[in-house]
């Protein structure tokens, strides 16, 4: 964007009332991961109904489960 072009928006367009995105300084770090088949079908589904893409979904529940510092209800045990 040249000088020019940051004039226009603001003489044309009113900032005084923008809301500033709470999500744009978020950080958001690429993965891979194996998730099961019947997981992904759950979140795409999920994602049909509301029209949010099945990743954000995914992730915004397991920022869910950080926030609310959900517990996981499981036994593990390793293979010797």
């Amino acid at each position: 964007m040249k000088k020019n072009d940051d004039e226009f928006l603001e003489k044309e367009f009113d900032f005084s009332k923008a809301v500033r995105n709470p999500y744009a300084k978020r950080l958001h770090k690429k993965i891979t991961i194996n998730v099961d088949v019947d997981a992904i079908d759950y979140f795409k589904k999920q994602s049909s109904m509301s029209g949010i893409p099945y990743q954000t979904l995914m992730n915004l529940y397991l920022v869910d489960c950080a926030k609310s510092e959900k517990k996981l209800e499981i036994s593990w045990k390793a293979n010797d």
